[in-house]
């Protein structure tokens, strides 16, 4: 049940939004760089879990808020060079194998529904014609809403971003 949508993720009604990150991401740049913004406790919290763990691409961490909201930070891009300040790209086998956690993580933790950007497309630098195809076959047959935010537009509530079961 994957939507594609038009409007600001951040104001989506799905319980869980996912995004593309890089092992020790500053959290700088778009989408990340909001939800740093609204959930700055979130932000700490990857931090801290990336000191301890030293995650490695393809993997995701995942954080629940108040009220219900979870973030999952998909490791879909090589690391930060130490001393560096920006991420590596993202690889399609990094964006694979994290779908491949990401469906596994919706499966245990009961997820009701998921709201996804162009996933590794921006500071990633792949190409939406080759993550979209990734997306489908890892997500698509979730028996759960998936919104894709194809185009982002600040402030703009997707209208088809309906709860599940909604009237």
């Amino acid at each position: 049940m994957i939507h594609e949508v038009t409007g600001d993720i951040l104001l989506t009604s799905a319980q869980t939004i996912a995004h593309g990150v890089a092992p020790f991401d500053h959290f700088d740049h778009g989408l990340a760089l909001a939800l740093r913004g609204d959930w700055p406790s979130m932000y700490k919290d990857f931090r801290h879990y990336c000191h301890l763990a030293n995650p490695k691409p393809g993997t995701l961490w995942a954080w629940a808020g108040v009220g219900g909201r979870h973030i999952v930070c998909l490791l879909t891009q090589q690391p930060i060079p130490a001393g560096g300040h920006h991420p590596g790209k993202a690889t399609l086998e990094n964006v694979n194998h994290a779908l491949h956690a990401l469906r596994k993580y919706v499966a245990k933790e009961k997820i009701t529904s998921l709201a996804l950007p162009r996933l590794a497309t921006g500071v990633g630098g792949l190409a939406w014609t080759h993550v979209q195809p990734l997306i489908a076959k890892q997500l698509g047959d979730l028996d759960i809403p998936i919104f894709i935010y194809t185009t982002y537009h600040p402030g703009l509530k997707a209208t088809e971003d309906i709860p599940h079961g909604a009237p």
